[in-house]
């Protein structure tokens, strides 16, 4: 096991660059969350942004605890993996509520499309 204070300096810098990475994504995600003008266009930003930050965060922890521990750590992959299954999933669920309280409030959005619809017209 190595010590934290004789890290190879490669990985430092490799692990701080991945951070920072991740940084920037965030801040790219809240400004594409500021400029976007309606609810359907604000909500893509966000959701890739996180997802791209997350993948950093997880890379950096990943060659940080396999250098610490002089062998691979791979458990790190767990929250990107499950973040890139959940956050399109909730993506979709938040739009399909939007749509649903605008269609609901009269607002001229796209007609619904379900198997119900196109049954009962045949």
């Amino acid at each position: 096991m190595i010590n934290v204070s004789e890290l190879p300096l490669w990985v430092e810098i490799i692990v701080a660059i991945l951070l920072l990475l991740s940084s920037l994504f965030a801040l790219i995600g809240a400004l594409g969350l500021l400029r976007m003008k309606d609810f359907f266009q604000r909500m893509h930003p966000p959701a890739l942004a996180s997802t791209l930050g997350a993948w950093c965060v997880a890379l950096a922890s990943i060659i940080y605890f396999s250098t610490l521990k002089s062998g691979p750590v791979l458990h790190g992959w767990l929250i990107p993996i499950l973040l890139s299954i959940t956050v399109p999933v909730t993506t979709l669920l938040l739009a399909r509520t939007s749509l649903f309280r605008k269609r609901m409030a009269g607002e001229n959005v796209p007609a619904e499309v379900s198997s119900r619809r196109a049954d009962s017209g045949s």
